[in-house]
């Protein structure tokens, strides 16, 4: 039994190991399409970017683990049902369910870390790819002054240089508009020539401008009418620019703390219990308000009544009339209001109450999907990687469109939070009828 133990083992580890990290490398390449167009461009050091991608991968680990344990379980059982190891086990009177046994408690170990990987890592590293992801997206694009295009990425200054040397440093032609005290006339620098170079901790960018000229307008008394023009010539001049503000600075991540996705289950059980009760305290304010609005308008409805039934004035009885229908009109609009405020809060905490299930479903998806694969490669008795990615592809999906339909019927509240297991309902029977045929073949 160790043998046959050790050849499943064998078996089993390599596909699942491979398709993790194919798993997660797909899912990194569609976070990488996405926000491409924010990282593309911004001058980013490999460290930054090999941090922000680590970090995104951690948050793939929960839903790459699912996937690999159906691919390599329809895999393993298909390989040892296409090459008759199946049929030679069964013939030595060992049942199938004792076959699949080495591959169940890796699976098993696996819906543990699973959990504890949701629960204590996840939070973590989806903090900090946030906090990477906005410093990033708020930095701007590297210097890149090209030739005969104009650059007004510095702030304050519009630079246009018709040509470049090859060595990326010295311009010909160079015009410089400095926007910083007159946007409408701004001071205007011209050269022949130039050299461009920073400095060594990249903080200001320096401008050698070589047989050029400034031109200034300068309004006196604050009349744009009166624009004394100045001219002058250099030789020689040196301008630098503030290179700061392209600078990546890391961002404290205590201020992204509190977002759900970011905590583990016991901080998500006692911020619902919170939401809760200001919700609740809500409600109550609110009903306290309406009531005494409600006694106020009871006041003025008798007042009212009292002065309809003594009032023959044409004039008074509209105004009666519509001063109550301007009440009634602004307590269907609080009403309304207070109920938008209910249902913000109620959606917010339905979203704690996903992420909270989440951390379960995903982990449990590990055994459910398990007992769909190994039954199901054992019947069809094909390995490769043909029909068991196929198999895996379509049970995946269909396991995955159902969860996301079921999370967002309960983040809207259309269904409880017992939702979030929909998925896991619908593919259980599957499992287990699988797992059935399997063994009484």
């Amino acid at each position: 039994m160790k043998k046959l133990d050790r050849l499943v083992i064998r078996s089993f580890v390599g596909p699942l190991v491979l398709t993790f990290a194919v798993a997660v490398f797909v899912l990194l390449m569609q976070f990488i399409w996405k926000y491409i167009d924010d990282i593309a461009g911004k001058g980013l050091s490999v460290g930054i970017i090999a941090e922000l991608l680590l970090d995104a991968s951690a948050t793939f680990v929960p839903m790459a683990m699912p996937i690999a344990v159906l691919f390599a379980s329809i895999m393993t059982m298909g390989n040892m049902g296409e090459h008759y190891e199946l049929v030679a086990v069964k013939s030595g009177g060992i049942p199938l369910w004792r076959t699949m046994v080495p591959m169940g408690l890796i699976v098993v170990a696996m819906t543990v870390v699973a959990y504890l990987f949701a629960d204590y890592v996840m939070p973590s590293a989806v903090l900090k790819y946030r906090t990477t992801l906005y410093d990033i997206t708020r930095k701007k694009p590297a210097l890149n002054i090209r030739p005969g295009e104009y650059y007004s990425e510095i702030d304050g200054f519009v630079i246009l240089v018709n040509e470049k040397g090859a060595d990326g440093k010295t311009l010909h032609d160079i015009t410089i508009y400095d926007t910083r005290s007159n946007v409408s006339h701004p001071d205007v620098v011209v050269a022949r020539e130039g050299m461009m170079q920073t400095t060594p901790d990249e903080r200001y960018m320096i401008f050698t401008l070589y047989d050029g000229c400034s031109y200034s307008e300068t309004a006196e008394n604050g009349h744009e009418e009166s624009q004394p023009f100045t001219r002058i010539y250099f030789d020689k001049n040196e301008m630098s620019f503030d290179l700061s503000s392209f600078a990546f600075d890391k961002s404290d991540e205590s201020i992204f703390q509190g977002g759900y996705q970011m905590m583990n289950t016991s901080q998500l059980d006692s911020n619902i219990v919170r939401l809760k009760d200001q919700r609740r305290e809500s409600i109550s304010n609110q009903h306290n308000n309406m009531r005494v609005k409600l006694d106020v308008d009871d006041a003025h409805r008798r007042l009212s009544v009292y002065d309809l039934v003594d009032s023959t004035d044409v004039v008074q009885l509209r105004r009666i009339y519509n001063e109550a229908h301007s009440r009634a009109e602004r307590s269907l609009s609080d009403a309304r209001m207070h109920d938008q405020v209910i249902e913000s809060q109620n959606e917010y905490i339905n979203r704690h109450y996903i992420e909270w299930h989440r951390k379960f479903t995903l982990s449990i998806a590990c055994i459910v999907l398990f007992f769909v694969g190994a039954p199901f490669g054992s019947i069809v008795r094909k390995g490769g990687l043909g029909l068991p990615l196929v198999a895996s592809v379509v049970f995946f999906v269909l396991y995955y469109v159902i969860g996301m339909i079921a999370e967002k019927a309960v983040r809207e509240g259309a269904i409880g939070t017992w939702g979030m297991w929909i998925s896991t309902f619908v593919m259980l029977p599957i499992g287990i009828i699988l797992t059935y045929k399997a063994v009484r073949r």
